[in-house]
């Protein structure tokens, strides 16, 4: 009876907007606790501000010895015309360098140099066949990288680490309560802002406010204004884009990353054929529906628990105009494979195995592409997997948070003649 009443009030003021062209639910904060509950509102434009809860651990600063693993980065990444992405990884202990052809197809140790038909199912004419023509690639585009990274165990007791926390679409800063919680008990310093539009920051009544470059400008002002000398950026969905924005941005002061369901590493357009281009009041009479789609996709199980969880989260409470302008901003051309290789920082990725919005296959693609990426795959997981399974996220986040490479030393070069090589010679010519 309650799902009838609210989609019949839903419909009326739906029609209502629609006659009267007066935009419906239009955008308003939602009630909060005590903004002195380590809240704070932040003005990054003029009257454009955002709610971030901001925890500083009342425990003091231990001294911890800064000690960590030098990963050394040196990738040659060539993108060619026909679509064909080749990384080679130059360094003494890189890993078999990736060819990935244009049917999705993976080949370890392959060269960097090909046939300009290694990658199409098309056989050649007979004609060409008996004289083959080998052309050499011309390279759309190439980057070199060479690079020193120390990685550090960042302890919750050193007043040098920040860990931001960034929510998708729909969602909150509420979304990350458990984590927040847990981090700040540690000694964590934590961040974590609404987006423009999204729990109790404001939104404007105008959709560009909501592109991708524009919310991106916000989370840079909003780093700039928290960050410490070492940072963690914890994205989850959309939020992921934004954590790989500001990995390029300020890459030296980004120690790690953390990627939950986020999807694979693709540049964002908006798609044409989607409910979201439907106008906004007719949204806004679907929203019963969205969400209840939405609790059925975004977990693991619909029961009395995640239906609470839902709504105790404030996990997908957003106006129908701030929802189509999000999905129609989606707009990001840079943030392509190359982009994504670019990156030299470690990554944690998180996927729970029943998300119906970000197939794992996507995560396991943004795995291969990545210098240094560890996927954690969470069985009694969907998309909403740090509501659904806290401690475990937890678990995996402070572990991959305390996480430092071990520094080998490098291998000792044999002698190019030794002694045991020559004396089993002088004894063979010493028998009768």
């Amino acid at each position: 009876p309650s799902r009838l009443a609210a989609m019949l009030t839903s419909f009326i003021e739906g029609l209502l907007c629609c006659l009267t062209s007066k935009p419906a639910n239009t955008v308003v904060p939602v009630e909060t606790s005590e903004p002195a509950d380590g809240y704070e509102f932040v003005e990054v434009k003029p009257g454009r501000v955002l709610r971030v809860r901001h925890i500083i651990p009342d425990r003091p600063a231990v001294e911890e010895p800064s000690l960590g693993g030098i990963v050394s980065c040196k990738r040659k990444i060539t993108v060619y015309r026909n679509g064909q992405l080749f990384i080679e990884n130059l360094g003494e202990r890189a890993s078999a360098e990736l060819k990935t052809c244009q049917n999705g197809e993976t080949e370890p140790n392959s060269t960097v140099e090909v046939e300009l038909t290694d990658c199409r199912n098309s056989s050649p004419p007979a004609e060409q066949s008996q004289q083959p023509r080998k052309r050499r690639r011309k390279p759309k585009r190439t980057v070199v990288i060479d690079c020193e990274r120390r990685i550090a165990a960042c302890k919750g007791t050193h007043s040098d680490v920040a860990l931001f926390f960034i929510h998708g679409v729909g969602g909150s800063l509420d979304i990350w309560g458990s984590q927040l919680d847990f981090f700040s008990r540690l000694g964590y310093e934590v961040i974590a802002p609404d987006l423009a539009g999204h729990g109790a920051s404001s939104s404007p009544h105008i959709a560009a406010a909501y592109t991708f470059y524009a919310l991106a400008e916000d989370m840079r002002l909003i780093f700039k204004r928290y960050a410490k000398k070492r940072n963690i950026l914890i994205g989850h969905s959309y939020g992921v884009s934004f954590c790989t924005f500001l990995a390029h941005e300020f890459p030296d002061q980004i120690q790690k990353m953390v990627m939950i369901n986020g999807g694979g590493p693709t540049a964002l357009e908006p798609s044409l054929c989607s409910i979201f281009n439907l106008p906004t009041c007719v949204l806004h009479c679907l929203s019963p529906l969205l969400a209840w789609s939405f609790l059925k996709a975004g977990f693991a199980q619909q029961g009395s628990r995640e239906k609470q969880l839902l709504k105790e989260y404030n996990a997908f409470n957003v106006s129908s105009f701030v929802l189509r302008a999000m999905m129609s901003g989606q707009y990001w051309p840079e943030g392509d494979e190359v982009y994504h290789a670019e990156l030299t920082v470690p990554v944690l990725l998180v996927h729970g195995m029943h998300d119906k919005f970000v197939p794992v296959e996507e995560d396991q693609r943004m795995a291969e592409i990545l210098l240094m990426a560890f996927l954690k795959v969470l069985e009694d997981g969907s998309h909403m997997v740090m509501l659904e399974c806290p401690e475990a996220v937890n678990t995996l986040l402070h572990e991959f948070f305390l996480w430092e490479p071990v520094t080998l030393p490098p291998p000792k070069k044999e002698p190019k003649a030794r002694p045991e090589t020559a004396k089993p010679q002088t004894d063979n010519t010493s028998e009768p």
